[in-house]
């Protein structure tokens, strides 16, 4: 049985800190055991991806703990923050990088150029790193996220119900996603937003004032972070998805929904296009610029008011849900990585 050393940011299990990094992490770890790894994980405390110095010290006593020549395999949000620690190390260990979005950190070049591979999740996240590095192309490679089976959602007739499944934050494009249903008030729709209020508080506050003062209580619901239960049933009482990120190496929540032949309308920003895909009925959705409420107004308002694009979207969508990456191929991907690494 090979060892792998799975070096991840404390709070990975922590089920009010949602996010798809996480359960990447959570779900590579499990199928590698399932293959036969023997996975050791050491979870560290920090302030990832920006520690202080007690941070760096408790990831050396870390490091310092695995054996000579073991396999190890770090979180790009530690990884990309600790040139000191990772680069002095590569020289004793086997060390690759799963990088879930690349940070453009000071020290992020360094620590990449000295892994023996380098896991990205999208083939966006690739190109990106090689052009900001320089890194051979051999070194990198693509383990798109997987997503598990889920049956179709049931929908509504004229579209309606639309979720937003993110963080309430700038990032995430909140703002945006509330101008422009301002923007189609006089439409029937009603939009959940399902995911935490705490990442940004101040912001969240601010976006609940803006629904009030648009007179949108009562149609725009906001549910917090919710059980993975409540996540499905969420997803299978709805018609559409609305991403209105202003960034995404690839777009988990994007897949989630089309598992469930969700059509959806996203910014057309990092990996999302590849998240998306296309079938023999055409794209499963529809794509926008970033920061630009008008256009995800105009998008919301085709998909509302014109039945024959939601129902080319709705069998796109169902098409798509049937070619999409499992679990077990995405580990599978990793798995070739690490045994090239641990040879």
């Amino acid at each position: 049985m090979t060892a792998v050393h799975a070096v991840l940011p404390a709070g990975v299990d922590d089920p009010r800190r949602p996010s798809g990094g996480n359960v990447y992490d959570r779900r590579i770890c499990a199928g590698l055991s399932e293959l036969g790894w023997d996975v050791v994980e050491h979870h560290v405390d920090g302030t990832w991806p920006e520690p202080d110095t007690n941070d760096l010290e408790l990831l050396d006593k870390v490091i310092s703990t695995v054996p000579d020549d073991a396999v190890v395999l770090v979180d790009g949000l530690v990884a990309s923050a600790a040139p000191s620690v990772l680069v002095a190390a590569a020289g004793r260990i086997r060390m690759a990088v799963l990088v879930h979005m690349p940070l453009e950190a000071p020290g992020e070049r360094a620590v990449l150029s000295a892994a023996r591979a380098i896991v990205t999740t999208s083939g966006w996240a690739r190109t990106r790193l090689r052009a900001l590095y320089g890194l051979a192309p051999e070194v990198l490679c693509v383990a798109e996220p997987g997503i598990d089976p889920a049956a179709p959602a049931v929908g509504t007739r004229d579209g309606g119900e639309l979720l937003c499944v993110s963080p309430v934050s700038p990032h995430k494009g909140s703002d945006v996603l509330i101008a422009a249903l301002d923007a189609v008030r006089e439409l029937p729709w009603r939009c959940r937003v399902v995911g935490s209020l705490d990442r940004d508080a101040a912001f969240a506050d601010d976006i609940r004032r803006r629904v009030d003062a648009h007179g949108l209580t009562g149609r725009v619901t906001f549910c917090g972070a919710v059980t993975a239960t409540e996540l499905a049933a969420a997803y299978a009482t709805s018609d559409l998805l609305v991403h209105p990120s202003r960034g995404e190496t690839y777009g988990m929540v994007i897949t989630e929904a089309l598992a469930r032949a969700l059509p959806v309308v996203a910014t057309n920003v990092g990996g999302v296009p590849e998240a998306l895909g296309q079938t023999s009925a055409g794209v499963p959705g529809l794509l926008v610029e970033a920061d630009a409420p008008d256009d995800l107004a105009a998008a919301i308002r085709a998909w509302l008011t014109d039945s024959a694009l939601r129902d080319r979207l709705r069998r796109a969508a169902a098409e798509r849900r049937h070619t999409l990456p499992s679990w077990q191929s995405t580990t599978g991907v990793i798995a070739r990585v690490l045994d090239r690494v641990a040879a």
